[in-house]
């Protein structure tokens, strides 16, 4: 006989969309439901399987959530694993901790929340004794290590253990309860369930497994690429097998578009219409978004610059063509050829301008900058991303804002001066 569970974390049930609501609501209403789509495939899988549990390594809940619509939903899918007999094991991370649901819901009878101090729960499965350990996050913020709060391997037994961190640390996550693998494999442990960084990680070996299963559904194309959950089976002589699930409704993903030597735009609509079907092709989810990244150099650069919206439309049309398939968003990296420069003239030579002494002067920086430090401020909290989270990603934004605007401004002029020529 063996013990065998289903790991997941990161759900982030009910996240607020920030720039997908405000460009397509058709994928706003896709995305915002997935979390609790995947939450139910999660819920499918465990039954399906016959699992002994299901262990949440944190972050079930997303901030300051106060939907009791959530909580009712939360509420049902926990009593379909009561129904089958499935215990469920959850400990809170830094978003759980701030959530009221997470201080007011009552969930049904096999559901265990781990508190601020660690705990160690006895189980058997067949011949085999299961030491399950975890520890909550009581605050939002957690700077020091947790790994010094659990107790020591329970001999003789499968020792299990749930915990959110941030490991050694990730680009894009903060420094929550900081550890790392060898520290972690040095416990003994048969298998650490990590939650935290939502990319997915596995190591160790059958003797001993660390694994960050990644969140079960994306929400931006930032966490791109199919999601999914770990299912586990830890034998009698306390070997560990796991398989990765797929979970997620729908996956990001950015899609390459080359458009060198394209001449005519219905080629550049054929073209994407192709790298949407090889997108599909590829994607593990039932759902792909795509955001086209357009490459290489082509004399239609300044035109799809120009006409970028009836080109998105475009781009729409072949996704739905393809089926399952949304245009998250265009991006232009195309430029005009050599030989056009040849034929720009003043043109040219007015672009450079723009993009070496206009765009890089600091008082051209610094009235864009106050006008989208005014834009960002005046919209409500969960339409602020657009500018990034940091002051290094706002940067960023500026750059591209300046040199976006004076691509723009130059493919408008191509427009006007092919009108009188």
């Amino acid at each position: 006989m063996a013990f065998r569970f289903v790991h997941t974390a990161d759900l982030h049930l009910d996240s607020p969309l920030r720039s997908l609501s405000l460009r397509d609501p058709d994928l706003a209403d896709l995305i915002g439901d997935a979390s609790r789509r995947a939450l139910s495939a999660i819920v499918d899988l465990c039954i399906e399987e016959a699992v002994d549990a299901l262990l949440i390594a944190g972050d079930l809940y997303d901030g300051e959530q106060t939907s009791m619509k959530t909580a009712r939903f939360l509420a049902r899918e926990m009593e379909r694993l009561h129904q089958a007999g499935i215990r469920v094991f959850k400990i809170r991370g830094n978003h759980d901790a701030l959530s009221r649901i997470t201080a007011e819901l009552t969930l049904p009878p096999n559901v265990h929340v781990f508190g601020g101090r660690a705990e160690m729960i006895r189980l058997r499965a067949g011949p085999l004794d299961v030491a399950l350990h975890g520890v909550s996050f009581s605050r939002p913020q957690a700077p020091e290590s947790l790994l010094p709060k659990f107790k020591p391997a329970l001999p003789d037994s499968a020792n299990v253990g749930l915990l959110h961190t941030s490991l050694a640390g990730a680009p894009g996550h903060d420094v929550y309860a900081p550890t790392s693998v060898p520290e972690l494999l040095a416990t003994n442990f048969s298998y650490w369930g990590l939650g935290h960084v939502h990319g997915r990680a596995e190591h160790g070996d059958a003797g001993g497994r660390v694994v960050m299963p990644g969140m079960p559904q994306g929400r931006d194309v930032n966490e791109g690429g199919p999601k999914s959950v770990t299912l586990v089976t830890i034998r009698d002589d306390r070997s560990v097998e796991i398989e990765e699930r797929v979970t997620s409704l729908a996956e990001f993903s950015r899609v390459g578009v080359d458009l060198t030597g394209v001449e005519e735009w219905r080629e550049a609509v054929e073209r994407i219409g192709r790298a949407l079907e090889q997108g599909r092709d590829a994607a593990r989810s039932r759902f792909l978004v795509a955001r086209l990244h357009l490459r290489g150099r082509t004399p239609l650069a300044f035109r799809l610059r120009r006409d970028t919206d009836l080109l998105l439309a475009e781009a729409a049309a072949r996704a739905e063509r393809v089926g399952q398939v949304f245009v998250e968003k265009l991006v232009l990296e195309t430029e005009p050829p050599p030989s056009d420069a040849t034929d720009a003239g003043p043109l040219l030579e007015l672009g450079r301008l723009m993009r070496e002494d206009v765009a890089r002067s600091d008082g051209t920086r610094q009235a864009v900058r106050a006008l989208a430090e005014k834009l960002r401020d005046e919209l409500p909290a969960e339409a602020r991303g657009f500018a990034g989270d940091s002051e290094a990603e706002f940067e960023s934004f500026l750059d591209r804002l300046l040199v976006d605007a004076s691509e723009d401004m130059l493919a408008r002029l191509s427009h006007g001066s092919e009108e009188t020529v």
